[in-house]
């Protein structure tokens, strides 16, 4: 059966990077801070590699270390976006189309809030979809674990897919 053949589907996905690499710290393509930075092969936005697991799992696909292993050299520096660009080509190859999105940013100190409408513009434009089809949020863990400690910065992503029409 393929995916296109299923109806409705749900992907879930999830990163954690720590923030002890280099500025800037990009969220959705977006510049959230010019203080921090996260150690990563890439350019490590987080938010971007939890929406590109989230369409691969609810398309079917795979993962994102599949398509884009953490060892491979060429990917140093690489542009989570024009990962996540290409994940979604992929969905639409498949006979999906990203129907909703729903992100949160789980971070102690960096505000997401101002920031908010550029990535969910950035999104609209490299998933193709309406900017009424994705909410991102933010939230702390109030002092709890290595996020609360200012360590590291996560973001979980919930992807719903539907036949194309």
């Amino acid at each position: 059966m393929s995916p296109a053949s299923s109806g409705p589907r749900v992907g879930f996905g999830f990163d954690a990077h720590r923030l002890d690499g280099p500025p800037p710290l990009k969220l959705g393509g977006v510049v959230v801070s010019k203080s921090h930075g996260v150690s990563a092969t890439s350019d490590g936005d987080l938010l971007a590699h939890a929406v590109t697991d989230a369409v691969l799992g609810a398309c079917g696909l795979g993962d994102i270390g599949s398509l884009f292993p953490s060892d491979d050299p060429a990917l140093a520096g690489a542009d989570s976006m024009d990962m996540l660009r290409q994940v979604a080509a992929m969905s639409e190859e498949a006979g999906l189309r990203i129907a909703h999105l729903d992100v949160t940013v789980v971070a102690e100190s960096i505000p997401i809030a101002p920031h908010r409408q550029d990535i969910i513009t950035r999104l609209a434009q490299t998933l193709a979809i309406g900017e009424g089809a994705i909410s991102v949020k933010a939230t702390t863990t109030d002092g709890l674990g290595f996020i609360g400690a200012g360590e590291g910065i996560a973001a979980v992503a919930v992807v719903t897919v539907e036949p194309a029409s």
